[in-house]
């Protein structure tokens, strides 16, 4: 079964459904602290991920794949980013 990337309501990416079906990633926030050998886990399933794609696509493939790669990289730090500086300023309002 094909997996929509994209939330068809809202355009937003849709895969943390996915995400939670991760045993290793649901492991690994059950104590709420995500340690060094959790995050070398969760790189190394990336990387096999990333290997068992890569050889497989033509280069146009590979060059649309490459910018979904960053531009979901991008999103993600910058979305961090925004939820941090919004939790830290509503921090301060509650001071």
């Amino acid at each position: 079964m094909r997996i929509n990337w994209l939330d068809e309501d809202t355009n937003a990416p849709a895969l943390e459904e996915q995400v939670s079906k991760l045993e290793h990633f649901t492991n690994s926030l059950a104590d709420g602290v995500i340690d060094a050998d959790e995050l070398s886990q969760q790189s190394n399933a990336m990387v096999a991920a990333m290997r068992a794609v890569q050889d497989d696509l033509t280069d146009e493939q590979h060059a649309k794949v490459t910018t979904l790669l960053v531009e979901l990289t991008a999103f993600n730090i910058m979305k961090t980013l925004h939820e941090l500086t919004v939790s830290r300023l509503q921090g301060i309002g509650a001071a």
